[in-house]
């Protein structure tokens, strides 16, 4: 007898469900940015109510009913200026409710404005393996309405458009990855197309050719190691991407290093295609963090530089530390220290500036022996002067 009560309360619910109790137009329009809007709730006879108890609501707040009109007894309108962007893009709730605060009728509003051209289209191939390309939304940006971009491409003098298929979401949105298929030694053509329903726009044509946008992953096995006693110098060894040899080009690398307790980075340009390169006028005992990256040369004569990869995961290493003097000890006197003697360094310092500079290829083992030979004349010297003092 229960089960049969509940099935009585709940039949007249299931009716009103099947009836259209009331309708709203326009439905779900699409407007520019500031445009005005009338929009119409018609109520179903079948209710029996009146339009003057309705109320409209916009994204959860009641309207003033000074935009209201009572256009029949069962329709009532409400009148919108200057509309602004969609706060979402899956657009703007505009309800009819009851009197009760029961939902009749509900529309969406799309307010935003045409796509404008695309702009600042990069791409990248990973290994010449893949091209991946990103762009940004032209003029204004964020067109406040669902618009959808299409990365096209094709062969410069021959071959069919297509589209990429392989669209980013989130940030990085603006962006698309074709994983295959791809020519090498010919040139490709590549825009963007976006459009929404107010309009649409393409972007400048990107002329490129896959050998001349590869990058690479990182450099393998980055090493740091001291250079002997040296308080100084650390030596920075790396394994060059496998896939250089695959695609047989050749590579320049760049270092970066920091102190341990520093966000800043010093970069190293002038290392060229060496896998091995000598840090020099550090801090002694200090830990130094290092990092290396690469960039592939185009083969077959072409000049133009690849793109840099990421940077390796850091690798550290500390210079050795200085030895203190005693307590009680002391340094020489200025005067006291041999001109010639120091002449002559400088010429030699001169000579390692102008022929050895930053990572290049020169042998240097003649300044660490100098170097080396430096610190143990200095640790003599002071043992010496600390055996006079006692």
């Amino acid at each position: 007898m229960f089960s049969f009560m509940v099935l009585l309360l709940l039949v007249p619910h299931v009716l009103l469900s099947s009836i259209q109790v009331a309708v709203i137009s326009p439905q779900d329009p699409v407007l520019p940015i500031g445009s005005s809007l009338t929009a119409t709730c018609t109520l179903s006879p079948e209710l029996g109510l009146h339009a003057s108890t309705l109320y409209w609501a916009l994204n959860g707040m009641s309207l003033s009913s000074s935009t209201y009109s009572v256009v029949s007894p069962n329709t009532l309108s409400v009148t919108l200026h200057n509309l602004n962007g969609s706060q979402q893009q899956s657009g703007d709730n505009l309800v009819c409710h009851g009197a009760d605060g029961r939902v009749l009728a509900g529309s969406c509003l799309y307010v935003g404005r045409p796509p404008e051209k695309p702009v600042n289209l990069t791409c990248w191939s990973h290994n010449t393996k893949d091209l991946s390309c990103k762009w940004s939304p032209g003029g204004r940006g964020e067109t406040h309405v669902r618009t959808k971009y299409t990365l096209k491409y094709k062969l410069r003098w021959y071959g069919r458009e297509k589209d990429c298929e392989i669209y980013s979401t989130g940030k990085q949105r603006y962006s698309c990855y074709i994983p295959r298929n791809l020519a090498l030694f010919t040139p490709y053509e590549i825009w963007v197309e976006a459009a929404n329903q107010l309009g649409s726009a393409t972007s400048d044509i990107t002329s490129l050719d896959i050998l001349d946008v590869v990058t690479t992953d990182p450099p393998a096995n980055v090493q740091v190691s001291r250079v002997g006693d040296l308080e100084d110098q650390l030596t920075v060894r790396w394994a060059s991407p496998p896939e250089l040899k695959d695609i047989l080009f050749q590579a320049k690398y760049q270092i970066r290093y920091r102190l341990e307790d520093s966000t800043e980075w010093k970069v190293v340009d002038d290392v060229g295609n060496q896998t091995s390169c000598r840090l020099a006028g550090l801090r002694s005992g200090t830990v130094y963090f290092v990092q290396v990256r690469c960039n592939p040369v185009g083969i077959y004569g072409s000049r133009k530089p690849g793109i840099w990869s990421d940077w390796s995961h850091p690798a550290a290493a500390s210079t050795p530390s200085n030895e203190r003097l005693p307590s009680g000890s002391c340094d020489p006197k200025p005067g006291e220290q041999n001109s010639t003697l120091r002449r002559e360094l400088k010429q030699f310092f001169g000579w390692v500036r102008k022929h050895a500079s930053g990572c290049s290829g020169m042998s240097i083992k003649l300044y660490d022996q100098w170097r080396v030979w430096l610190q143990k004349s200095h640790r003599t010297r002071n043992q010496i002067l600390q055996g006079d003092n006692s």
